[in-house]
């Protein structure tokens, strides 16, 4: 990985870095053994890995996207075999090889016992067009997804790739990985996928925090222009449906109430981001901590001590394994062994 300048890490544990990119590890729960010493601090028993945003493979060729892929996917899963009280670790593939990325998921799921499948918002296809992950083209990833009842996490990266802005100021991390959701959220939508596959719950990172505010416009735009909307799904035909979810990384109480007066409070999930300085880390500077997001919101009457306690837990089971019983009887016991 770091001879070919795809991902490593510094000796001093300083960086991130990959080719031409560098980025500071900002805090030491960055690694295994810290990160369990801040669970503990925290109280939080179990944790929900995602895959590395940076390992999703794009622009690479295509034996070395593999091997990222392949990598991760196994570093994951041994980190959930090995501490399976504490994590449930997702995977990842590239949907610009559709039979490979199929081939993956059987991979993971059969052999690694892997039940979170972690996507981009974006992804570039073999000719090096950019695309939504929701582009029908996918449909056979999808069909796998809900054939093995899994959850997916839609997670955004790789903007500055193909959103021709200067990279300055964060504004791929601050304004555009925002857009990124809503437009993934927009074709999920669209395209009905949220009944098409009954088995397949979608979450989207970041609480799809632009998709909320923008449902109006998505509204009365599908009504106003049917002719650009021929065979596709009404946007308020997702709106709640108990397939969608969304994490309450939105950094205010009052994006939190719009995310829960549009969804629902079932649908939402307790998003951390850790390690991340844009996650609820603590911070004096930044004034955080794990869930606090969720106290302020009790404070000002937008969610109940009940509804807290279902987002920090029985709304992830439910998004981790949906309606069945016998797996999410089984995560219980891991957490409690």
């Amino acid at each position: 990985m770091r001879k070919k300048g795809i991902f490593w890490v510094d000796k001093d544990r300083k960086f991130m870095l990959q080719k031409d990119w560098k980025r500071p590890v900002t805090d030491s729960s960055f690694f295994l053994h810290e990160k369990l010493e801040w669970m503990e601090r925290f109280n939080i028993d179990h944790a929900v890995v995602l895959n590395l945003s940076q390992l999703y493979g794009n622009g690479l060729r295509v034996e070395e996207m593999k091997q990222a892929l392949r990598f991760q996917n196994d570093f994951n899963a041994r980190i959930q075999h090995q501490h399976p009280s504490k994590f449930t670790c997702g995977f990842v593939v590239h949907p610009g090889f559709v039979r490979s990325a199929c081939w993956e998921i059987e991979r993971c799921v059969e052999e690694n016992g892997m039940n979170l499948l972690c996507l981009p918002t974006h992804y570039m296809d073999t000719i090096g067009t950019w695309r939504c992950i929701f582009d029908e083209e996918n449909e056979p990833i999808f069909e796998l997804a809900n054939k093995y009842n899994l959850a997916v996490e839609i997670h955004p990266y790789d903007g500055e790739k193909f959103i021709k802005l200067e990279n300055t100021s964060w504004r791929f991390h601050l304004i555009w990985m925002l857009a990124q959701c809503a437009d993934a959220y927009h074709f999920l939508t669209l395209n009905g996928y949220q009944e098409k596959y009954p088995n397949m719950r979608t979450c989207f990172a970041h609480g799809g925090q632009l998709a909320q505010i923008n449902l109006g416009r998505r509204i009365q735009g599908f009504d106003g222009r049917p002719d650009l909307f021929e065979g596709k799904h009404h946007p308020r035909k997702a709106v709640g449906h108990k397939n969608i979810f969304f994490d309450t990384l939105v950094h205010d109480t009052g994006s939190l109430e719009l995310l829960i007066k549009n969804q629902g409070v079932n649908q939402v999930l307790m998003g951390l981001d850790d390690p991340y300085p844009l996650g609820e880390m603590e911070s004096i500077k930044q004034s955080s901590y794990p869930g606090k997001i969720l106290d302020l919101a009790i404070e000002r009457k937008i969610i109940s001590e009940h509804d807290r306690d279902a987002i920090w837990q029985n709304n992830v089971i439910q998004w981790l394994h949906g309606d069945d019983e016998v797996a999410k009887q089984k995560l219980l016991e891991r957490i409690l062994a």
